[in-house]
């Protein structure tokens, strides 16, 4: 079975939550994936909300997989609740469960009464095993997998995130998060909850400067600004940002920055070959590209940065984008430590833009 997409992940948690918040709960879940951040939001609501305060002293059982085992877990689920309708059994870190087949026997005949959550948080479940069959066979069990998303799905991700607050949010400040947080879903969504504790109420639009006073992400000196600096052969900027980025290496890690800028060049070569093949076929070479064209050829977030690509292939041909890409390989290796000397990292990405100023 192929592996779901992040987007697909995000549609099956959303749909997950929304029953959950009409009050309708199975007798099992089976939360499991790479991404831990919707196993997490999904069996935190049931714990918060599966029951009240009163019946959950009785009714509400946690144990984590390493301090049990599966035939515990089932006696647990066999009980009946005390003065409420159900009872929630949560496993935490259930990966690590010894005797994780009884949870499979159980399935088969599972009591109506008992929520049973289960989280594998980091990883799957064989979905060839006995067990997986046996869970998910059960007429009620509810399956969640989680991937790991791509960086190109950030932007849209966290643009949801504000939407789901009803709050806009400009694409510089998108840019911004995605490029200083990556894919590090729980805390991109902590640093957005400590955002809206600190801005004045009623705001309907983020933008660069809010991010930049409320959660510390400099709006003139980040990866987007590097990157757009570089795009524009503006290196005097680049070498600023590089300078910066020296005197605070802890907030502005290299294997980041190089991994901002592999994923800069790669789209560059890409709409590069792209106007190749328009020009091979004795098209103008940039037929058929418009700003739309280009955002979903080079998975941008929106066509409002469809322009600096449009600029960056005409600064950079497909032989100079080559030679940069074995360059940042080159560099993300003396990053982790392999042949860089004594080199600091500020250093290093100095080192890495006077080359690619000098092409």
């Amino acid at each position: 079975m192929a592996k779901q997409s992040f987007k697909d992940v995000q549609r099956q948690a959303e749909q997950i939550m929304a029953s959950l918040e009409k009050g309708a709960y199975a007798p099992i879940y089976l939360l499991m994936g790479e991404e831990g951040f919707y196993t997490d939001k999904i069996s935190g609501y049931i714990a918060a909300h599966a029951l009240s305060d009163a019946e959950r002293e009785f009714n509400q059982t946690v144990v984590y997989g390493k301090d049990t085992d599966g035939a515990a877990v089932v006696s647990l689920c066999r009980r009946y609740p005390m003065m409420s309708a159900r009872q929630v059994v949560i496993v935490r870190e259930a990966q690590t469960l010894r005797g994780f087949d009884a949870l499979g026997i159980y399935a088969r005949q599972p009591l109506l009464s008992t929520v049973l959550v289960i989280c594998c948080k980091g990883k799957s479940i064989d979905k060839r095993s006995a067990v997986y069959k046996q869970l998910t066979g059960c007429k009620g069990t509810v399956v969640l997998e989680s991937s790991a998303p791509r960086d190109y799905e950030m932007e849209g991700w966290i643009r949801g995130l504000f939407a789901s607050r009803g709050c806009g949010i400009e694409p510089k400040a998108v840019q911004m998060i995605a490029d200083h947080l990556g894919t590090e879903l729980q805390k991109i969504d902590n640093e957005v909850e400590k955002l809206f504790t600190r801005l004045p109420e009623g705001t309907r639009e983020i933008t660069a400067a809010d991010i930049e006073q409320n959660i510390g992400i400099s709006k003139d000196f980040n990866n987007f600004e590097l990157t757009r600096a570089l795009s524009e052969r503006d290196m005097a900027r680049a070498l600023m940002i590089a300078d910066h980025f020296a005197a605070d290496p802890k907030g502005n890690p290299l294997t980041v920055t190089i991994a901002t800028l592999f994923s800069h060049f790669q789209r560059i070569v890409t709409l590069g070959i792209a106007k190749w093949e328009n020009q091979k076929q004795g098209r103008p070479a940039m037929a058929g590209l418009s700003d739309t064209e280009i955002a979903r050829l080079l998975k941008l977030p929106s066509p409002f940065f469809a322009k600096e690509y449009i600029g960056a292939s005409a600064n950079y041909p497909n032989a100079k984008v080559f030679a940069i890409l074995g360059w940042l390989r080159e560099y993300d290796m003396k990053s982790k430590g392999m042949n860089a000397g004594s080199a600091e990292h500020g250093e290093l990405l100095r080192e890495l833009i006077l080359r690619i100023a000098t092409l």
